[in-house]
């Protein structure tokens, strides 16, 4: 019976499934991918014949939900990566390595995004936001939908006795053995969203708010402001709090060098979440300074309470960007 159902829908779910999973919904496509080779290792006179249309539809899916994210970010720029970081269930550290991984290679990294979890999260929506062409995108992206579909199908072929045992014992539940996916997926998707309220919930009382900071700000001695978002941030959103001094939390000896313990320090980030700056402010707490506090809700809130932002500098051509790479968009 599962033969015959994988035999005449396969195709079908394996296009559904990759279509869904780059949309961004909570269904992985690669125990799909692998699910499929092993059947078709397992029958090759009649699923195996499948395996290079299947081939050839789970990257259509692929490139086809990436576009969508793709033109969300060409139409929408910042705006989409803030939706992302607030729907992901991944701390803010690892939006912001995403960032700087594709500063670092440009629309390169699209080749490899899929088979690194959680690089494809903002990396397809800013290949739009930065003016990557649509067709340098279309390539790079269809390649790297191509070796992920082919290591998964190749996965499923290698271990197919495996998943052959592992597809008997789902056969034998009958449909209870859909409820144990699901609850599975549901019990994943539940433990990293109730461990990142956790965390948040941590930050509640140890930030500080806009009004609160606009008013240090004209006082004496005015706080330190650290706008601590990726260079990749900033090229999207050319602005900062007024005063703000630009700094990395990768080179925090220099930033604990730079200033004295007993300076009043506010730090920001972008991502609405704020778990860069608060894991900052809990280095330099630890470093021996005094008085360190996130500001709650980033520049983000400092804008929508109405507060000035002064400009940043952009670049005037695209001369030491990666390849592929044309002049950023502002939000």
């Amino acid at each position: 019976m599962l033969h015959d159902l994988v035999a005449r829908y396969g195709p079908a779910l394996v296009f559904v499934n990759a279509l869904a999973a780059s949309l961004g919904l909570p269904v992985p496509a690669m125990p799909t991918l692998i699910a499929f080779g092993a059947m078709a290792a397992l029958h090759p006179a009649s699923i195996g014949a499948q395996l290079l249309p299947v081939l050839v539809l789970a990257v259509f899916a692929s490139v086809a939900g990436d576009s969508v994210w793709f033109f969300a970010g060409r139409y929408y720029g910042g705006a989409t990566l803030k939706t992302l970081c607030r729907l992901s269930l991944s701390r803010d550290t690892c939006v912001k390595k995403t960032e700087r991984f594709f500063g670092r290679w440009g629309v390169r990294v699209l080749t490899v995004s899929k088979l690194v979890p959680g690089l494809s999260l903002l990396s397809v929506p800013m290949a739009g936001a930065v003016g990557v062409p649509y067709r340098a995108f279309v390539a790079h992206d269809g390649i790297g939908a191509a070796i992920w579909a082919t290591l998964g199908l190749a996965v499923g072929v290698m271990v197919s006795r495996q998943v052959d045992w592992l597809l008997g014992a789902f056969n034998r539940l009958g449909p209870r053995s859909l409820f144990v996916v699901a609850a599975l997926l549901a019990a994943y998707a539940g433990y990293r969203w109730l461990r990142r309220r956790a965390l948040n919930a941590k930050l509640v009382d140890a930030r500080i708010a806009v009004d609160e900071l606009h008013a240090l700000m004209s006082g004496e001695p005015a706080p330190v402001v650290l706008d601590i978002r990726s260079d990749e941030k900033r090229q999207l959103e050319p602005y900062v709090i007024p005063g703000a001094q630009l700094a990395d939390e990768r080179r925090l000896d220099e930033i604990i060098a730079a200033y004295r313990p007993d300076q009043k320090v506010v730090i920001y980030c972008s991502c609405p979440n704020e778990v860069s700056a608060a894991w900052m402010a809990k280095k330099l707490i630890e470093a021996g300074f005094h008085d360190v506090l996130p500001l709650k809700g980033g520049i983000d809130a400092w804008r929508d309470a109405g507060r000035a932002v002064a400009s940043l500098p952009l670049r005037a051509d695209d001369e030491g960007r990666p390849e592929g790479q044309s002049a950023p968009r502002a939000a």
